[in-house]
């Protein structure tokens, strides 16, 4: 079949502009479509294997840039991949790629559009293993491991999200490539507040490095130095090649590694969110090494803390830290929080031009806009990550851009008001979000409901109106919530303290404890 009118097809087709779950409905509708009318089987993918690259295509090239669709059509890189897979290599396949596009036009339409290369060939890869898989024939088998990333896939779409409009903090990354040009080994670690970009800087530098990587997320129960070891001892054993090393504690893979490692390159481990580390008292936060070998070197991210929570010795090794509320910072930082306004307003693809809209409305000037915008901010990012977006979506459409929010708690407790939440029929949506408080950890929406002694529907209702602010995910076939960022957490948290004595804050943890114990009967 020739692949020609096919990737003709493909590039013809506009991007809808909807909302993300109309465009999905729609994009799976253009992709059925476009199979049928290629004469393809939509429920049942061909057997042959030029059938099968030109079904993923078309399931892969819906809203796709041309540039990747002319890129697939090409012969050299069918093979090439073919090759890739029956080899279990993906890693060749980029290599061949990369080589193919060498002073060729394709690259500078590549680089031109900002494309991640690397992402669009595994998403393209993960789409021909599904199809092949669906198709049932043993010509497939077995099924590779198409993961092109060298960071943990656990962690990727994190990472992907908090690059996404990443901006500045170079003077950051500067002052670590210091602290490791002057040092053989060490600690560095980045203390700032909530919504100040410290994991956004993990994923930045992780993703430009494919550093080895972990972040802490307490929400997902998934910040316990099991957890860590485990998962830091899979990506040192997959890059270094170590052997009889499935066992091995950090510090001794640490010592295999460094016996690899060529005299002008570093190992950096890059570690999120130590302040949401769950571990008995004693030793080191994740059990990090007191000591650790040459061109061995962690950058690590957390929270202001006192004396007795810092839980990291290491008298042998050096160990700095940047704070990033530091005096000397101030300037650095609201430059970078200027950058990102900016961001939003000329490049955002999704809300650009409704930001622009809202500040003619009001005949403000560009850089006014910017410049109060960051005052209010309080050089938070997060706050600009909620109010940005708000703005245009319209949720302060009656506003002008003085009466904004100040500050991430301003904003809490504004959006807090807005919704009406102390007002009495407001009571059962309290009651939801503190039941989320207090279990902790992700749980089903039919366990939410009952806890609430609410109908599932009325629940569903609930989070979907605070869903910026949960993390909804699917567990074993369930949906499950949580509160997604720390910081709105501890504002809930201090609402709790502050209304204790209130009966309906004392009723959650009665009706979870209630709960609990019929589950167990």
């Amino acid at each position: 079949m020739n692949i020609d009118p096919v990737v003709k097809a493909l590039a013809s087709i506009a991007k809808p502009a909807a909302s993300l779950v109309i465009n999905q409905a729609q994009r799976n509708e253009t992709v059925v479509r476009t199979l049928k009318q290629f004469n393809f089987d939509p429920a049942q993918p061909p057997k042959d294997v030029d059938s099968v690259y030109i079904y993923s295509l078309i399931e892969y090239g819906v809203d796709k840039p041309e540039a990747m669709l002319n890129l697939f059509r090409e012969r050299e890189i069918k093979n090439a991949f073919w090759s890739a897979y029956t080899a279990n290599n993906p890693l060749g396949f980029v290599k061949e790629v990369e080589k193919f596009l060498q002073g060729n036009d394709l690259e500078f339409d590549i680089r031109l559009k900002r494309i991640e290369l690397r992402a669009e060939l595994e998403e393209f890869g993960e789409i021909f293993i599904n199809v092949a898989k669906r198709s049932k024939s043993k010509d497939f088998e077995p099924f590779p491991e198409w993961n092109l990333d060298e960071y943990p896939r656990e962690f990727k779409s994190l990472i992907k999200e908090k690059i996404r409009s990443f901006c500045g903090r170079q003077f950051v990354f500067d002052a670590f490539k210091q602290f490791c040009d002057k040092n053989r080994s060490g600690y560095f670690t980045v203390v700032g507040d909530a919504g100040m970009g410290k994991s956004a800087i993990a994923a930045k530098y992780v993703w430009n490095n494919k550093s080895p990587c972990y972040f802490n997320i307490r929400s997902d129960g998934r910040n316990r130095p099991e957890l860590f070891l485990e998962s830091i001892r899979k990506q040192l054993i997959k890059r270094y090649q170590l052997q009889n090393a499935e066992k091995a504690n950090l510090a001794d893979l640490l010592e295999q590694v460094s016996n690899k490692i060529p005299v002008i390159e570093r190992l950096v481990i890059v570690v999120d969110a130590l302040d949401e580390v769950e571990q008995e008292a004693g030793g080191n936060l994740l059990d990090l090494p007191t000591a650790l070998p040459e061109h061995v070197y962690f950058l690590l991210t957390r929270r202001p803390y006192t004396i007795d929570k810092k839980r990291l010795s290491a008298p042998d090794i050096p160990v700095e830290e940047l704070d990033l509320r530091g005096s000397q910072y101030v300037n650095l930082s609201r430059e970078d929080i200027k950058e990102y306004i900016r961001f939003f307003l000329n490049d955002d693809p999704d809300y650009k031009n409704a930001i622009r809209q809202w500040i003619q409305n009001r005949n403000i000037s560009d850089e006014d806009f910017v410049e109060q915008v960051a005052t209010k901010s309080e050089n938070n990012f997060m706050y600009l990550r909620y109010v940005l977006p708000g703005i245009a979506k319209g949720d302060y459409n009656d506003l002008s851009l003085k009466e904004l929010p100040a500050g991430l708690q301003d904003y809490y407790q504004v959006h807090w008001q807005h919704m009406g939440m102390d007002e009495k029929p407001q009571e059962v949506k309290v009651f939801i979000l503190f039941i989320l408080v207090e279990i902790g950890t992700p749980i089903p929406c039919e366990m939410i409901a009952a806890i609430a002694e609410q109908d599932e529907y009325d629940v569903e209702v609930v989070l979907d109106e605070w869903v910026e602010y949960l993390k909804p995910q699917n567990i074993e076939g369930e949906n499950c919530y949580s509160i997604y960022h720390a910081s709105f957490l501890d504002f809930l948290k201090a609402k709790r303290v502050l209304d204790s004595k209130r009966k309906l804050f004392q009723e959650v943890n009665q009706r979870i404890a209630d709960y609990l114990i019929g589950e167990m009967a």
